[in-house]
């Protein structure tokens, strides 16, 4: 039988209020802090799972040569080193690059070497030079793949790769390490980028643009791979090595640019896209794109690429500093997480790193986490519904279970 109930007024308030959480998607937060899964990282950049449960990280080390380092981190925060002695070295903006992106396929890990020490700053604000000394490893902006088997994984204390061993790899050698105690692994060089282009203005004709690779993904025999430097996707054939470019972000128009100062300005006429994660979804290549300074807000945003053309679409917009981007599918449903490395309004970079949640390209995302100390990738632990996150501050891994 139908009847009609009149609720009380606290009984509606109590039904207005959770109406209004059920509503308030951008105001759900997971724990706060994270829990620290392992910290004393080398300027973690890269994190990728494996089948065995481990997390295997890109450490892009100090800048010393040799410095770059993959780490096996265990889910109960043990570390150890898969493959140290990689390239590391200071970049034209005084930072250490090396090793970032990972992608791990079966037992073969795909690693990208970073700009590393190719460029120098040049004579004049926002110019840049070869590095007069010669980079201190030829593999720079590169990718290796590492090959290794389940029982290294499980037991290894590490390998070390040598100076000579990154000659090898240049000159197209495949290196076979071992490390005294019964175990192997083989790398190889699958594409080694240039290490800069030409790039004259009318006031320095010896400009160059750095090649500045950060993230990678594999889709059939193809690897793409996203630029910061060049501001392009390349596409790779992991049979062939040849490589080419499938699509360049354009710049946009810098809103604190001045011509006339006072007030001085923010930067030049343009930001610069600065693409930087890339997953596979769908049929599409899903593209974050940083921007450069001063780093605007809402001007970031990822952006879906076609393979196949290169064609770009915006996909999720109205961002700050997006630095990674992960599709997660549940019952032919898919949601898309965006990692950002700040938060704060206006220029520069500033505020704790974001952890969002996009049930739809156009939709509002909600806050998963708004505590992270500037983050720069994260991957999903399905059995667990934990989302692990790499840290430049203290070198961290962390957890995030998804609620």
């Amino acid at each position: 039988m139908n009847r009609l109930i009149r609720p009380t007024v606290g009984v509606l308030l109590a039904l207005l209020a959770v109406a209004a959480l059920s509503l308030a998607g951008a105001e759900v937060r997971a724990q706060c802090p994270p829990d620290v899964l392992t910290s004393g990282l080398q300027s973690p950049l890269g994190i990728t799972q494996s089948n065995k449960d481990n997390l295997l990280v890109a450490e892009t080390g100090t800048g010393a040569p040799g410095s770059g380092r993959i780490s096996i981190v265990g889910l109960d925060g043990t570390r150890r080193t898969l493959l140290a002695g990689l390239p590391s070295g200071i970049n034209d903006v005084n930072e250490p690059a090396g090793p970032a992106g990972l992608f791990l396929r079966g037992r073969t890990l795909y690693v990208l070497i970073g700009i590393g020490d190719t460029i120098k700053a040049g004579p004049i604000p926002g110019t840049a030079v070869p590095n007069p000394s010669g980079p201190s490893s030829p593999i720079f902006s590169s990718i290796l793949a590492v090959h290794f088997s389940a029982n290294v994984e499980k037991r290894t204390d590490g390998f070390t790769l040598s100076p000579s061993d990154q000659q090898t790899l240049a000159g197209g050698g495949t290196v076979k390490l071992s490390n005294g105690g019964g175990d192997k692994i083989t790398i190889e060089l699958i594409a080694n980028f240039p290490d800069f282009t030409p790039n004259p203005l009318p006031f320095f004709a010896g400009n160059v643009r750095g090649s500045n690779p950060f993230d990678l993904v594999a889709v059939g025999n193809q690897l793409y791979v996203t630029d910061g430097g060049q501001n392009a996707v390349w596409q790779v054939d992991i049979n062939s090595g040849e490589f080419s470019v499938l699509t360049v972000f354009a710049p946009i128009p810098n809103q604190f640019f001045n011509p006339t100062p006072p007030p001085p300005s923010l930067g030049g006429p343009f930001v610069e896209a600065v693409p930087t994660g890339i997953t596979y979804s769908d049929g599409q290549l899903l593209v974050t794109l940083f921007r450069g300074f001063p780093f605007p807000s809402e001007a970031s945003q990822v952006v879906a690429v076609d393979p196949q053309t290169g064609a770009q679409t915006p996909f999720i917009t109205r961002l700050k500093s997006a630095i990674d981007v992960l599709p997660i599918t549940e019952r032919g449903d898919t949601d898309y997480l965006v990692l950002q490395h700040a938060s704060n309004a206006g220029p520069f970079l500033a505020g704790p790193g974001l952890l969002l949640r996009f049930e739809t390209p156009g939709g509002p995302g909600s806050v998963i986490a708004d505590c992270l100390n500037r983050p720069t990738s994260m991957t999903l632990d399905e059995k667990t519904s934990t989302v692990y996150v790499t840290e430049l501050v203290g070198g961290r891994v962390v957890g995030i279970p998804l609620p």
